[in-house]
């Protein structure tokens, strides 16, 4: 009888702790589904910087400084969520971290094996990848 009281008594406390670790874990990773479905946006927003940044050719433009206050901001609030961008210009590949999308033949011998190109940025949120670069590497 105290065996099984206390195989039921150590199941319980498992059972407790597993449940409080998954509470713990589904909180940090509530957000997730929502900040996936941002990545485009913060996509599109580069996109726009880059594409005024060769417009501008020395000019002071407005609304350049303000779309890149807004995603400043917008940047910041989700790295404070955990959103990391995932580096991978010049990194070696990384099958964990970059999806490569095609090879080319590398310029020096330095290039083999590691990322040429970023195609897309890849993120990580609280260390977890929720989206994986894709890249070209070079062969």
């Amino acid at each position: 009888m105290n065996d099984k009281y206390l195989r039921l008594y150590s199941e319980f406390d498992n059972y407790r702790k597993r449940t409080q670790k998954e509470r713990i874990e589904l909180s940090k990773n509530a957000s997730e589904e929502i900040i996936i479905s941002l990545l485009p946006v913060i996509d599109d927003m580069e996109r726009a910087l880059k594409a005024m940044a060769i417009l501008e050719n020395g000019q002071e433009n407005l609304t350049a400084d303000g779309i890149r206050l807004i995603y400043n901001k917008f940047k910041g609030l989700l790295s404070q969520k955990g959103l990391e961008p995932i580096a991978a210009l010049g990194e070696t590949f990384n099958v964990d971290y970059h999806d490569a999308l095609t090879n080319i033949p590398a310029a020096s011998d330095d290039l083999k094996g590691k990322v040429v190109d970023e195609i897309e940025k890849g993120y990580t949120l609280n260390g977890k990848v929720i989206r994986y670069s894709k890249v070209v590497v070079g062969i």
